[in-house]
């Protein structure tokens, strides 16, 4: 095996640059042979005279191709709308201006921080650049714990789809009420920590160097006009996509097998028992990681299946925590906090889903 020690300087440079430009783009070069893939099978699928191994074969690839582009296809858009969110975060809103608007006082900033959606309308996956950069633009790490918490439910788009969905009974209000309830409750615990700078993969003057895109500033003059500055946010828009649709792809192809080749009638075959049927439809929704803005109608289908306060749980844990956003969560924060990030959430919406289970028979449902 050729080691670069092995190698000429030149040469040795020449290999980690191109190998590290490989590993960056891997993950879309599989997105392109999945989709080649999925065509391939239903072409193949329209031949007769097949084994019967590779018909078989056939059936698994593109369920599993077909599965993975739903996901990231899904995604993808709101993705690249989170990013350009944090393209006009950092170049039209300066430190200031965070520091202005951000209550000081924990609490009410974990609780502004939760209303952030409601104006910058982003899901699961366009959340972590977006809240990653408030955070490098100098906004409290509980702040940005909240946005990621609470931004993929309470803003315009899946208000809508879930009052469209379900109309205004009580599933809608309880899925925004607790949502609210459960990032701002979580916000304010990461506020006590006495070194929040701590819990991030790089500090905020590290990770903005990492992620800034190289710009040359000598170019636009000393006072950029609105269209300088609009093409910079956008610059930034598109390296962030880049960066972030590595984890978003890895995220979708985990999921995608796990919907393949893990049988989910196990999962609805417990749909009526009140801790049971919770645990089922948490885990179900980690395991389709559908995005936020269509979840309520997949939830719907589920309605004279498993308990209402299930159903809430599917509604809540999922645009919080599911397998493309944890995988993203890691390229902001440490893994000690991820588990935290996950964990938190994941027992209050257990609290409460079980209580409505228990208690809300007569006066919800």
């Amino acid at each position: 095996m050729i080691s670069y020690r092995s190698l000429p300087k030149e040469r040795a440079s020449f290999a980690r640059r191109f190998a590290s430009k490989v590993f960056r783009h891997l993950p879309f070069w599989v997105t392109g042979v999945l989709l080649a893939a999925a065509f391939g099978s239903m072409i193949g699928n329209g031949l007769g005279g097949l084994p019967a191994w590779a018909e078989i074969l056939l059936d698994i690839l593109s369920n599993f191709s077909a599965v993975f582009l739903g996901i990231f296809i899904e995604a993808a858009p709101f993705l690249l709308l989170g990013t350009l969110a944090s393209g006009v975060v950092e170049e039209f809103i300066s430190r200031d201006d965070i520091t202005r608007l951000i209550p000081r006082q924990p609490l009410l900033g974990a609780l502004a921080g939760s209303l952030v959606g409601l104006f910058f309308p982003v899901c699961e996956c366009g959340v972590v650049p977006f809240s990653r950069r408030l955070i490098h633009k100098g906004a409290p790490v509980s702040v940005g714990v909240a946005v990621l918490l609470a931004a993929p439910v309470l803003n315009p788009i899946v208000i809508a789809s879930t009052l469209a969905a379900f109309g205004p009974g009580w599933i809608f209000w309880a899925r925004l009420g607790l949502t609210l309830l459960i990032a701002t409750s979580v916000g304010f615990l990461f506020a006590l920590h006495s070194q929040p700078e701590a819990m991030l993969r790089f500090p905020p003057e590290t990770s903005a160097r990492v992620s800034q895109p190289v710009v040359d500033m000598t170019a636009l003059g000393p006072k950029p006009v609105l269209l300088d500055r609009v093409r910079r946010a956008l610059v930034i828009a598109v390296d962030e996509f880049f960066e972030m649709g590595r984890f978003l792809i890895t995220g979708a192809l985990l999921a995608a097998t796990m919907q393949t080749f893990v049988p989910q009638t196990a999962l609805l075959g417990i749909g009526q028992g009140p801790l049971l049927s919770v645990l089922a439809m948490v885990l179900l929704a980690v395991l389709l990681s559908i995005c936020s803005t269509v979840d309520a109608f997949i939830a719907l289908a589920f309605t004279g299946t498993f308990t209402g306060g299930s159903i809430l749980a599917f509604l809540v844990f999922g645009p919080m925590v599911d397998i493309k956003s944890t995988l993203m969560f890691l390229r902001v924060f440490k893994p000690r906090t991820v588990a935290y990030l996950i964990l938190l959430p994941l027992m209050l919406v257990l609290v409460a889903a079980v209580f409505l289970n228990y208690f809300g028979q007569g006066w919800l449902y």
